[in-house]
């Protein structure tokens, strides 16, 4: 068979290596609960580690432990370069990292949507990273002020109704 078709691996590693988990070059601000959520996603991997090298020369473990490994090195890169936040140290007239923001919209209910890191971010949640659009509109925005949220979909102007930082002491 001709090499001519056959993909050689771009970084000289084996062809089936996994490409690393990308890490955003924003600095990593943490909340106290995102800090609790990397050290146990850490903590799970590495016990998911170990329960898969027991099983020895079994391709289907080994095929999964290159993907724990490579999390592993993610939370790792994370963990090393996490800069928490206290809550209690961010102003309680604006918004900032780490506060639940209470927004009105016309012609729609109100929501709350809570300023955290990339890691942490869970839009279901309500958990929005610090620097998403809507995260950027709201940051440095007090009570009563009306804020453009620019999205791809188009402009919406919401209003901060409330601000509040929840009781989440540093860990």
């Amino acid at each position: 068979m001709s090499r001519a078709f056959v993909k050689e691996p771009d970084d000289g590693g084996p062809p089936d290596a996994l490409p690393e988990r990308p890490v955003s070059d924003h600095p990593n601000y943490v909340t106290p609960a995102g800090m609790r959520q990397l050290r146990e996603q850490a903590a799970d991997l590495q016990e998911r580690r170990m329960e898969l090298l027991e099983r020895g020369d079994d391709p289907l473990a080994e095929e999964e432990l290159r993907h724990v490994d490579r999390d592993l090195r993610y939370l790792s890169l994370r963990l090393e370069s996490a800069i928490p936040v206290d809550p209690a140290a961010q102003p309680r007239d604006e918004v900032a990292f780490g506060a639940a923001v209470t927004v009105a919209q016309a012609g729609a209910d109100d929501r709350t949507f809570v300023i955290v890191g990339e890691d942490e971010a869970d839009l279901a949640g309500g958990k929005v990273s610090y620097v998403s659009p809507l995260a950027e509109a709201l940051l440095g925005a007090a009570v009563g002020e009306r804020v453009t949220w620019r999205r791809p979909a188009g402009d919406v102007e919401l209003l901060v109704v409330a601000i509040d930082y929840p009781g989440d002491s540093p860990s």
